[in-house]
Parts: structure tokens; sequence; C-alpha cells
């Protein structure tokens, strides 16, 4: 098993130094690598300061709670009364028919009702803080037909989620995940076999989770279709628009200013056939489909269900008042292992949010000076030249 690993490692290290001391790209791969970790690092410096903060501001906040169920100080009636109000919301389908008043912290609760939401509507308000007793003066219905305030779209209820149930968790929440994931790692190397197995699996998994603050479905890129990532650039090329849509709307010129789209061969006038240069220099091809087409103003596409790699995009083009024209690009793409998968690339640079910019960037240059790009897939020659300036 040792000298299995051995191997793996020696071989991840061979192929990491041939791509970094590349005699042609290297330069350029080991000064991107060193952004990236500059970059990483100033971000880890932003949320150790996010999260301090996050942290002291709860802990100030829980003692503040602890402080006034030790010693209450007399609540208002109308506050009490904003207190419960706040949470109907998540407690019954209709909370504006409820009505709400207080008195001396008795709290009177009248209006109409569906039978099944009365019981969990009691529950939580008696146990606001403040509240010293409930009445019940709800008028209680086990339907909703014919009568006016039960009908209307219902408000979705359910009581409030968790931080970790929701999309985006918060920097307290993504510390103490990240110390929890980082432990259970640690804890199942400890192991072997099938324990090893989950503990290490589920604590990298929350740890990933926690760092990048992504949800598991885009993490993994299982279930998220084409949108594990998206990508958003926009660039002002010195050139009408008129020849900036031209360029776009042709997309065998692609080659001619990407360095790793290699060949676009159109099928019809709304479906064509791309290869693109994969991991490791590896062919990858897939099939578009164009799905809006408006000339001048706007292009967007998305690949067909059978693609390897799943993405849509978007290219608006808007003129500017001196002549110049706003190039907005918009991408999502599910790429293998999602947004770990995507991580990686963009730790050297690999990753298509860095190559757009680089190509955008080239496709800049092409139309304003009308040299073509010596290092894009495939150099177009001086017709090219001509064409586009």
């Amino acid at each position: 098993m040792k000298s299995r690993w051995a191997l793996f490692l020696s071989a991840g290290l061979g192929a990491g130094l041939m791509y970094l001391l590349d005699p042609q790209r290297g330069r350029r791969r080991r000064a991107l690598l060193r952004d990236q970790m500059v970059h990483s690092l100033r971000k880890t410096t932003d949320a150790i300061d996010t999260t301090s903060r996050d942290l002291i501001n709860r802990s100030r906040g829980i003692n503040a709670q602890l402080r006034s169920w030790i010693s209450p100080d007399p609540v208002s009636n109308e506050v009490l009364e904003a207190r419960v109000r706040a949470q109907l919301g998540r407690l019954v389908s209709h909370p504006h028919s409820i009505t709400v008043s207080a008195t001396d912290g008795r709290v009177t609760l009248s209006g109409p009702i569906l039978a099944d939401e009365v019981e969990h509507l009691l529950d939580r308000v008696a146990a606001i803080r403040g509240v010293k007793a409930v009445e019940n003066a709800l008028e209680i219905h086990e339907q909703a037909d014919n009568v006016p305030g039960l009908q209307g779209q219902p408000a979705r209820r359910g009581g409030e989620r968790s931080e970790f149930m929701q999309s985006n968790w918060s920097p307290a929440a993504r510390f103490i995940a990240g110390i929890t994931g980082g432990t259970l790692a640690l804890y199942g190397m400890g192991w072997r076999g099938l324990r090893r197995t989950l503990l290490g699996g589920a604590g990298l998994t929350l740890l990933a989770r926690a760092v990048t603050n992504m949800e598991l479905r885009h993490l993994t890129g299982i279930g998220a279709r084409r949108r594990a990532i998206d990508i958003h650039k926009t660039i002002n090329i010195a050139a009408p628009v008129e020849r900036v849509f031209e360029l776009w709307s042709n997309f065998e010129n692609f080659p001619h200013f990407m360095t790793n789209v290699r060949h676009v061969r159109r099928i019809d006038d709304q479906h064509s056939h791309w290869t693109v240069a994969g991991p490791a220099g590896m062919p990858v091809e897939w099939n578009s489909v164009i799905t809006a087409y408006e000339p001048q103003r706007k292009i967007a596409w998305k690949t067909t269900p059978d693609s390897p790699v799943q993405h849509t995009g978007s290219v608006q083009f808007t003129p500017n008042p001196d002549g110049s024209t706003k190039v907005d690009v918009r991408l999502t793409y599910n790429p293998v292992a999602g947004g770990i998968g995507h991580a990686v690339a963009a730790l050297f640079g690999a990753d298509p949010e860095s190559e757009m910019h680089d190509d955008l960037m080239r496709m800049k240059t092409f139309i304003e000076t009308g040299v073509p790009p010596h290092d894009a897939a495939q150099p177009a020659g001086q017709e090219a030249r001509r064409e586009y300036h």
C-alpha cells in the first residue's frame, strides 16, 4: 500500500513539475499559480477577519439574550405585538388574516385560520420572549373554501430553516462546519476499512462545503446540470457593434483567437459541433444549439443533453456613446467533479473563467489591431486580418 501511494505521489509530482517547467508556457503557468496563491491568501485573511467579527457579534447576542432571560426587562405592548407578527409568516399559510393584540404580556390571537395550523401557532407564540399567556380567539376552519381571509396564494411556512440547511452559510456556520469536518477527517485516519472511508469522506465533504460555501450539488457537480459554476465577464472593445457581432456570430472564427477551441463546425443554422482541448490536452467534443439570436444585440446557446460537459451561455452587445462596444458574457457550466474540479483547475489558471478572460483579451486585440494572436489554437492568416480590421 505504501509503495502504491509513493508511486501515485511521484507520478503527480512529476506531472506537476512538467506542467510548471514547460519551456513554452511554464513561465506563464508559474505566474498564474503565484497570483492564485496570493489571491487565496488574501481571501483567507479576509475570511478570518469576517468570521472573527461574526463570532464576536453572535456571542454578544447570546450574552444579551441570556441576561434578558435572567433579569427580563419590561416589554411594551407594541414591541410584543411586533415580535409575534414577525413570526406569523413562518407559522401559518395566511399571516395577514391573523390579528395580534397584547396587554401586559397577554397576547390575543384572532382571525380565520386552518385547523391544522392552530396548535403549532399557539405553541410557538407562547415561546416568544415576553409572552406570559396566549388567548385563543381564532376562527378555525377545516377548509379554505368560501373564507375570504384564507384565499390567495399561501405563504411558505414550516418554521425557520437551520443555517446548515440554507444555500449560503454564515461565517460562524462555516467555521463550525470546517472544524467539525477537519476533526472527522483526522479521526477517520486512525481507523481502517469502511469506518475510515465513511468518517474520512464525511469529514472532507463537510470541510469542502465550509471552505467553498457551495451547495453539495454544485460542489460535486451531481444534480447541478449546467449550473454548477457561474461566470460573468464584461469587456469594452474599440470597434463598432456591427464588426464585433460579426466575429462572434461566426463560431468558426473562435479558434483564431481562443487557445483551447480547436475546431468549430457549423451543422445548420442552429447547431454546431465543437472540439476543444480538455484535461491534459485531450480533445473534448460536444454539440451546441443556439437558443437566442438578435442581430447586433444578443447570442445565447446551450449544449445538447448528450454533451460530456454541460453548459449554457449568452453574449450581449451594447454600443457605447464613443462608438466602441461593450461585450457582456455569461457562462454557466458543470465541470468534472463540480466546484472541486473548478477550484483545482483555477489554481493552475486552467479553468474556463481564466481562459475566458485571456480569450476575450485576444479577441479585443484581434478586432482593434487586426493582428491575429500567435498563440491561438488556429492562428489566422492575412485574410482574417483584412476581413476584421
